[in-house]
């Protein structure tokens, strides 16, 4: 009996060890990659459980007024970082629900910080220039990432089995701006996905 409950343990951590990488490109109706879309994977259509760290900076610079990158992928609860890099003033602020925040003027190479509470998509502003937009994506799994210049996005590590994949982007025309890809399982090596997402103008976000 000890045998076979032996047994069982190895082939549990066996499985666990298995894992696989899923490659989605995202192309838009003409055939365009779109850059800045954010895939996420939930094994088991579960959110991950414990804390969740993602090897990039999790800092929106304001730089040749503009916000830079224009997406950011942080975990739920990630202190985020707005340092000033302009000459100018900023006036950074957010409405979006769960993550409203709001950092007064401040100037040149000065930095500020707001956590992001709750999952989902904050649409950040500058209350002086209008023209600044960004979005941060906040996410409760630990397999996210963000789409690059070809549209491209590779997530490594994802334990083999079951999975809810999506895109989101804050353009793409969907119910929250977002798609359930078809992949419905992981296995071990790589996984591959083109998906073809409809955009609308930047203009008609308001």
């Amino acid at each position: 009996m000890r045998h076979l409950a032996l047994l069982l343990m190895v082939a549990l951590w066996g499985g666990r060890a298995l894992a696989g990488d899923f490659s989605v490109t995202v192309r838009d109706a003409e055939g365009r990659p779109v850059p800045d879309a954010v895939v996420t994977v939930y094994p088991n259509g579960q959110p991950t459980k414990g804390p969740i760290k993602f090897p990039w900076p999790y800092r929106v610079a304001q730089q040749n007024i503009q916000f830079s990158p224009f997406m950011l992928v942080v975990p739920v609860g990630a202190e985020v970082a707005f340092p000033n890099l302009d000459k100018v003033r900023h006036h950074v602020y957010s409405f979006s629900p769960g993550n409203k925040f709001e950092i007064k003027l401040y100037g040149h190479e000065e930095n500020r910080t707001a956590r992001m509470n709750a999952a989902g998509a904050v649409a950040i502003g500058c209350n002086i220039h209008d023209q600044m937009v960004g979005f941060i994506k906040v996410v409760d799994t630990a397999y996210a990432g963000k789409t690059d210049t070809n549209g491209a996005v590779t997530i490594q590590d994802i334990p083999a089995g079951a999975v809810v994949a999506k895109v989101w982007h804050p353009y793409l025309r969907a119910l929250k701006n977002e798609k359930t890809l078809p992949t419905t399982s992981v296995g071990v090596g790589p996984v591959r996905e083109a998906v073809s997402v409809e955009l609308r103008a930047p203009a008609d976000h308001h």
